[in-house]
């Protein structure tokens, strides 16, 4: 197996810069899964670590080695893609045993099909292995991109949203499988994606990507928990962190949209100075006595609980709340927040007061 170390890494496409002195490590045998959105150097820094880009600056270290100048090849590691990837004329099995059939391998007929095999059978599409690929559904084809990765035993995988293209309920089928098998091949795997729900349910850690800069990393709880600033307490959560401007006065926030005090426990900042609150969506309550009011600008049903988002003179807050919770549209409610739970970030560079 691998750890992968990323030192100082720089690169430009023409006048845009896709990462800037980005510094990062993975240990070996880890899920690390990198977050961003559309453009923030997550697949510029996959393949950089796959020997596909040569960075301006910066090294690449893999297992203790410097491994810059390396080639793909001799960096041993798989790609799986969105894309698929796959010889569409050819059968499963003419998919899965191609990249042992190279000039660079040795492996006897008997041993490629034990390979295929066993692969197929961890992946369950032994049954598909005589079928033309032009002829699977694209959650067929997925798995047998992942297979063609993992009949090589190499290193490191390294996988581009490859579940991005599938649909919901095939994305959560596949995101216990790929956890399943990271955990039975014991392999590094880097998962890029731009969907913080698989980021939190798959990966060991998370770097958060931002315009080419690593922002954080941590394991889910602590990204979640404790997000470094603004920027990544709004990445991750479902719906997003609330973030409301306010004074801290004592013991309690006062806040810009409608004047309100609600309580704090541990202030962090300046007493009477400004400071941007956050406060996680489960983390608002309703309460008939709540020092806050806001009207009901909509709501959203998802099974067992509901988000309301209510308006306070124009700012929008979330609220989750039990599903049999009844509520209308337009309807005046007082609520309140738990103040064990608040964040303080600083108002001008949105970084986290309470890590300072």
């Amino acid at each position: 197996m691998a750890d992968i170390s990323l030192h100082g890494i720089s690169k430009k496409f023409g006048p845009n810069t896709a990462l800037r002195g980005l510094d990062l490590d993975i240990k070996d045998g880890e899920f690390f899964v990198l977050l961003g959105q559309t453009g923030a150097g997550k697949t510029t820094t996959l393949r950089v670590i796959a020997g596909l880009e040569i960075p301006d600056s910066g090294s690449v270290i893999i297992n203790g080695q410097n491994a810059t100048k390396w080639n793909a090849a001799e960096r041993d590691v798989a790609l799986v893609l969105q894309q698929y990837s796959l010889y569409p004329r050819m059968t499963v099995r003419g998919n899965l045993e191609f990249p042992l059939k190279s000039r660079t391998q040795n492996f006897t007929a008997a041993e490629i099909t034990e390979r295929v095999d066993r692969v197929a059978a961890t992946l369950q599409i032994t049954k598909l292995l005589d079928r033309k690929v032009e002829r699977l559904s694209g959650g067929e084809m997925q798995r047998v991109s992942i297979g063609r990765a993992i009949v090589r035993q190499p290193h490191v995988f390294l996988m581009d949203e490859p579940l991005s293209a599938l649909d919901a309920n095939l994305r959560d089928v596949l995101r216990v499988e790929l956890k399943k098998l990271h955990n039975e091949l014991g392999a590094t795997f880097v998962f890029v994606t731009h969907d913080q729900v698989e980021a939190m349910s798959m990966g060991d850690k998370i770097g958060v990507l931002n315009k080419g800069k690593l922002v954080q990393v941590g394991t889910p709880s602590e990204i979640y928990a404790k997000p470094i600033n603004t920027f990544v307490a709004r990445s991750v959560g479902t719906p997003p962190m609330n973030l409301v401007d306010g004074t801290l006065k004592g013991n309690t926030a006062i806040w810009d949209a409608g004047k309100f005090a609600l309580p704090l426990s541990t202030p962090k900042g300046p007493n009477g100075g400004r400071v941007r609150f956050g406060i996680r969506p489960e983390d608002v309550f309703l309460d008939q006595n709540g020092p806050a009011t806001g009207r009901v600008f909509d709501v959203e049903n998802h099974g067992v609980i509901k988000i309301l988002t209510l308006d306070i003179d124009g700012v929008h807050l979330h609220a989750t709340v039990s599903a049999q919770t009844k509520v209308q549209i337009d309807e005046t409610l007082k609520f309140n927040w738990k103040p064990e739970k608040v964040l303080y970030f600083n108002i001008e560079n949105g970084r986290n007061l309470g890590l300072d």
